[in-house]
């Protein structure tokens, strides 16, 4: 990463400053992109934004700046974004100061603040010092998430309809997964959508499908992909509930999108899931009736109470080996608790229904 610092004054940075809301904030004679179309909104609070206009107002140091050259020409910024947002706004007559906006200063009040010079940071590298750099810089303040950076990093036509898509408020991926109950967690501006639709179609590598198509001229693919899932599992799963938000659909999809299921019987099973006390994940129950792997429910662990009891009442003997692995006796803490009659024949996690075997039946027996 190539790093060189530069003094630029308030005037030339917010020269052409213009905020078009979830389109973008540019300056610097459109040179700079202050809020690309990926980052969400403006989120300083006016005693954050105030104590910027105050500090330069009084000639203070304000705290470095970093611009990333990008490949294609001009800025962007990487750290500095929120107070940059501030200077605009208020030079752009957005918000008053102490009962004064921008054009009640005198002259020589507005050219303090104009011709006050920010310390920026030019930087230049390639995707993973971005990715590094973008990341260490962010560690305080306010913070940006894992897609945010990569998004800071994979600019471009596709990641501009990518956003269109997915990222705006009330933006069609939003639409089509709220209709007729969420089916996405988390929030568009905040690239949730975006995140869970790019893991979904590169089965968790999100950075290497957009560096694979960061220069595509847009994101249908990604976009129909996202639709064939949402249309599945409403098809799927006939009866909404509000757990369904915390599925990974794109999984299930991925795999059993080629399956013939019965959604009149699923709904059946999923029900008597729901009211089972020992599942514990209640939005697991959706990926375990098609996988049947019992992980997805966290199924309910014996108590203290209930291992002691079995314990004192085997009097510390595995009923499985009875002695053959090693020893016959095993301290408490030697043993694990397993179902006898295991949890998916209808064994539920009650003292009656728990013996201590020794670790080694135990993993044995369970497979793990």
């Amino acid at each position: 990463m190539k790093i060189d610092l530069h003094k630029i004054s308030v005037r030339k940075v917010i020269a052409g400053y213009k905020d078009s809301s979830e389109d973008g904030v540019v300056a610097y004679n459109g040179k700079l992109d202050i809020r690309p179309k990926y980052q969400r909104e403006f989120v300083y609070k006016e005693k954050q934004r105030d104590a910027v206009i105050e500090t330069i107002k009084k000639g203070f140091p304000l705290n470095v700046m970093y611009w990333m050259i990008r490949d294609v020409g001009g800025y962007e910024v990487l750290d500095g974004q929120q107070r940059t947002i501030s200077i605009g706004q208020y030079v752009s007559g957005d918000f008053s100061l102490n009962g004064f906006y921008f054009h009640n200063l005198t002259k020589e009040e507005q050219d303090k603040i104009l011709d006050y010079e920010l310390m920026i940071y030019l930087c230049e590298g390639n995707d993973k010092d971005r990715i590094d750099w973008f990341t260490v810089i962010n560690t305080y303040g306010e913070k940006v998430n894992e897609q945010e950076i990569r998004n800071a990093v994979y600019t471009g036509s596709w990641l501009s309809d990518a956003k269109l898509k997915f990222s705006k408020s009330n933006c069609a991926a939003y639409r089509l997964a709220n209709d007729g109950g969420q089916l996405v967690s988390g929030s568009p501006i905040r690239q949730d959508y975006l995140e869970a639709a790019l893991s979904w179609i590169n089965e968790g590598d999100v950075r290497g499908y957009m560096a694979k198509h960061q220069h595509d001229k847009d994101a249908e693919k990604l976009w129909q992909y996202f639709q064939d899932v949402i249309e599945w599992v409403r098809k799927t799963f006939s009866n909404y509930r509000h757990e369904m938000g915390s599925v990974e659909w794109g999984e299930l999809y991925n795999k059993f999108n080629d399956k013939k299921f019965n959604p009149s019987n699923l709904e059946a099973e999923i029900k008597e899931l729901m009211q089972d006390e020992d599942v514990t994940k209640k939005s697991g129950i959706y990926p375990y009736v098609l996988t049947r792997q019992e992980k997805y429910l966290s199924i309910r662990a014996f108590t203290d109470k209930m291992k002691r009891e079995a314990y004192e009442r085997q009097k510390g003997i595995c009923p499985h080996c009875k002695g053959e692995n090693k020893k016959k006796k095993w301290g408490i803490e030697e043993m694990e608790a397993d179902h006898i009659k295991p949890w998916h024949e209808g064994g539920k996690t009650i003292s009656a229904n728990c013996q201590m075997l020794c670790k080694l039946c135990n993993r044995t027996k369970s497979g793990k």
